[in-house]
């Protein structure tokens, strides 16, 4: 069971995290107290001039050094621990309905869209939301467009592929969301990096270059001649000092270019490093994986080695907001024309490369989402595709609705193409279209669908439920649903659609609606288009002896047991037969 793993997961990473946090502890003690005996023997030293005391300065302070930098392993393994032990409770939570924990891509709502907005896609409570494991920008921009579009035949089975190997191998994809969780970027980190990619690049003239490499051997020779000898040369040695200091302002405005789009981004490359690492080291099966793992190699150089490298080049350069770090390096070493010239240097050789690579962890974490979902929920299936036009769920229910509270329909499109759908208001007709629309996407997505079995043509989807009016655009609903229609129309023109229609032309008078339900009933089909129409008016049910090889009618019941409604959601054939809003409102005394 996906939680009892969870819950074992979790138990391991906090005593993990416990056990690491008291070396942490310890460390830091250590620390402070290191850093205080060398204060302490560096004011003995001056006292006594003795070698016995700078030896143990030295000692100290190697001492000091190396704690500092096992303090920082120690925070850096916890970070992780920490993010690993927030994604395993958060899936605990998620199955237990305790909350959805998880962003929800609302930036990605699109009341225009074919069939997102209707489909609640995006947005509180939504599949993105339900399915959304990513923590990278990048990661929830391919996400949500693959909820967007349909993939082709080979690039489902490929996807379904990938899934399915990504799914048994929960600790990898931890792992990674867990190093993505550690330094998450956002749309302005993204941005500013595409744009400094872009980029022209700032050249520093050569005669800089030359001078950045002698001036700094002979200012460091001659000083340290000066101490050795006391040759008296001090003030020569600080005229050096400021020369090269006035040759790095001169080229103060190139650097800040650089930082002025790109600052304050050392760590999240450096966490994009760890993540193509991780993403470098695994060992892959699928073929849609072992192809994005190739994009990661240039020239037999890793991804991961390179972005850890600019990560680097960016936190050096950064320092020169560090007035002191910056007069003290650059007057030694001319240490920013150094990193300018060697960021330079790795933008001409890599720079087409970084969102190539950036791009690829988004993929993986798009591929991850899925796999989670296949992982939990172990009873649905990947459906198998053909080009017959045949489109059969067994046991087809909606993904957001829990096992426990799902009811399913077996459904076929084979012999007739399209349903008229009736049934009572909350009978079950807008989950059912919604439970066809939700699992066609993802089927042509590649990704795991609600059902025990399902074969089915992956075809583009078009939804009309829950059309708007537009103060905005100056149009009434009705309007609006009319346009729907039109897009739907003109879409089935142009290739075989799976269309699903809900209660449509609710803007009009009841004859006017009836007349016009028939006759888009009519157009529908003579499009040959697949999908399901939902009605409360019966006599359009009629329509289907007109075309008995075309059309279907199915529905929901209702019953009145014990004085009160009864809903069992359970799909039938024929024409509903029971109504339910003159009792309810009776029962509710409105009338």
């Amino acid at each position: 069971m996906p939680q009892q793993t969870y819950s074992k997961f979790l138990a391991e990473h906090t005593e993990e995290f416990n056990a690491l946090s008291k070396k942490s502890r310890i460390v830091s003690m250590g620390r402070l107290v290191t850093f205080a005996t060398l204060l302490i023997l560096v004011y003995f030293y001056f006292q006594t001039r003795t070698n016995v005391t700078l030896a143990l300065i030295g000692v100290f302070f190697v001492g000091f050094v190396f704690l500092v930098r096992l303090y920082n392993q120690l925070s850096t393994k916890n970070e992780f621990n920490k993010a690993l032990m927030e994604i395993n409770k958060n899936e605990i939570d998620f199955l237990e309905k305790n909350a959805l924990p998880f962003a929800d891509g609302s930036e990605f709502i699109d009341p225009t869209h074919p069939y997102s907005f209707d489909l609640d896609f995006f947005g509180p409570r939504s599949l993105f939301q339900t399915l959304n494991r990513t923590e990278t920008f990048i990661g929830k921009q391919i996400l949500a467009t693959n909820l967007l579009s349909l993939k082709s035949k080979q690039s489902i089975l490929s996807t379904q592929t990938a899934v399915h190997e990504l799914a048994e191998d929960l600790p990898w994809r931890q792992a990674v969301s867990a190093q993505s969780k550690v330094k998450p970027d956002n749309r302005e980190i993204h941005e500013n990096m595409a744009k400094w990619m872009k980029s022209k690049i700032q050249h520093i003239p050569k005669y800089y270059d030359l001078a950045s490499y002698i001036l700094p051997v002979i200012f460091i020779g001659l000083t340290t001649y000066n101490i050795i000898f006391e040759a008296g040369i001090g003030d020569k040695c600080f005229y050096l000092f400021l020369i090269n200091l006035g040759l790095v302002a001169r080229n103060l405005k190139a650097i800040k270019m650089e930082l002025v789009q790109s600052t304050n981004i050392d760590r999240t490359l450096k966490n994009y490093s760890e993540i193509l690492a991780k993403i470098e080291s695994k060992k892959f099966d699928s073929k849609a994986l072992v192809d994005l793992q190739i994009r990661l190699t240039k020239k037999k150089v890793s991804a991961s080695s390179e972005m850890n490298r600019l990560s680097q080049l960016f936190g050096q350069l950064d320092n020169i907001l560090n007035p002191a770090g910056m007069v003290v390096m650059n007057g030694f070493f001319m240490y920013h024309l150094h990193t300018m010239r060697n960021l330079t240097k790795w933008k001409k050789q890599n720079g087409e490369d970084v969102m190539i690579w950036i791009q690829v962890i988004g993929e993986f974490e798009a591929l991850i989402s899925f796999a989670n979902l296949s992982y939990n929920n172990p009873d649905f299936v990947f459906p198998d595709l053909n080009e017959e036009h045949i489109i059969q769920f067994e046991n087809l229910g909606h993904p957001l609705l829990g096992k426990n509270q799902r009811v399913t329909s077996d459904v076929s499109f084979e012999k007739e193409n399209f349903i008229i759908l009736t049934g009572s208001n909350m009978s079950g007709k807008s989950t059912f279209l919604r439970s066809l629309g939700v699992n066609m996407v993802l089927g042509g997505i590649g990704a795991p669908i609600c059902a025990s079995k399902a074969n089915i043509h992956a075809i583009p989807v078009y939804v009309s439920m829950r059309v708007s009016d537009s103060l905005n655009d100056n149009e009434s609903f009705f309007f609006a649903e009319v346009k729907r229609l039109k897009e739907v129309m003109d879409a089935a023109d142009k290739q075989l659609t799976f269309v699903l229609l809900d209660e449509i032309l609710r803007g009009t008078n009841s004859d006017d609606k009836r007349t016009g339900t028939v006759e888009v009933v009519k157009k529908i089909i003579s499009k040959n288009a697949i999908g399901a129409l939902a009605t409360h008016d019966l006599k359009v049910c009629d329509t289907t002896a007109e075309f008995p090889n075309q059309l279907t009618n199915k529905c929901f019941e209702v019953e009145v047991v014990d004085n009160d409604l009864y809903f069992d959601y359970r799909l039938r054939e024929g024409i509903c037969k029971n109504k339910n809003a003159t009792f309810l409102m009776k029962k509710m005394k409105v009338i």
